[in-house]
């Protein structure tokens, strides 16, 4: 009995030691990097090469940005660069580089109640869908894509808040999609999302190829100066990786079923 325990023992204290060794890093995130299928297609590939474990949490933009400030998250990867770089200025985050970019669409009915589709500006496809009262699903959420929506609203001199045909859905992409598509609403969503999931539902791309739909995503570490607790050195081997050559070509093989690619690599 006595060899049995010593087994036990050591088995224990072996996996202990392990799982202490073990390099795990939190990174906050969009959920349009999450839905997209983007982080299960190159995370493998940055934890093969250096045994670090990245935990994704999946959030909207501003909540993400909001984990990296609290100290909850090691690094954060997400889309609304005036944001980021304004999380910069206040010391909650260093070392931010652009990561890649995709752009912004707005989807709805097939049928294109607001007439949108061949319209030049988004602002203008934003007001027909305002002056035709026809509905508008909205993340609601202070996501890169609801930060960016709002936006356009803004430049359209529109205020939807209140409004009966405005919807705020408080989810992430794809759930905001599929309430679109069961209310045949429009909505505003990256492109990213949109490709993985678009075979699920019956809505069409009705305006797409505005400047102002730019979506461009970034990455940036917490700031060790904040929060002393936080992994910096294994956040800079995950940014520093993401943005060579290797994450690079990781992100831009990534495609969809129909060979689409979703996110274009563009770190300097």
């Amino acid at each position: 009995m006595k060899i049995l325990a010593s087994v036990f023992f050591l088995l224990f204290f072996f996996a202990t030691v392990s799982t202490a060794q073990e390099k795990v890093i939190v990174l906050a995130t969009t959920t349009s990097v999450e839905n997209s299928g983007l982080l299960n297609h190159i995370l493998p590939i940055f934890e093969k090469k250096t045994g670090i474990k990245v935990k994704v949490v999946a959030r909207g933009t501003g909540a993400a940005i909001e984990m990296g400030k609290r100290g909850d998250a090691d690094a954060v990867f997400v889309h609304a660069k005036e944001l980021e770089l304004e999380a910069v200025q206040q010391g909650y985050f260093v070392n931010r580089h652009d990561v890649c970019y995709n752009d912004f669409v707005i989807v709805g009915p097939e049928n294109d109640p607001a007439k949108i589709k061949g319209l030049k500006k988004a602002t203008d496809a934003f007001k027909r869908i305002a002056s035709s009262q026809s509905l508008f699903i909205s993340r609601g959420d202070k996501s890169g894509t609801h930060v960016k929506e709002l936006k356009i609203w803004e430049m359209a001199g529109i205020n939807p808040k209140g409004q009966k045909w405005y919807l705020e859905a408080g989810q992430g992409m794809e759930k905001t999609l599929r309430i679109a598509n069961e209310k045949r609403a429009y909505t505003l969503t990256d492109r990213g999302t949109w490709l993985a999931i678009r075979d699920k539902l019956d809505m069409k791309i009705l305006f797409e190829g505005n400047p102002i739909l730019f979506n461009q995503y970034g990455v940036m570490a917490v700031n060790p100066q904040k929060h002393k607790h936080v992994k910096y050195k294994e956040a800079m081997e995950f940014i520093n990786w993401i943005i060579s050559k290797e994450g690079q070509n990781a992100i831009a093989s990534f495609k969809d079923k129909f060979g689409n690619q979703l996110f274009i690599p563009n770190a300097k």
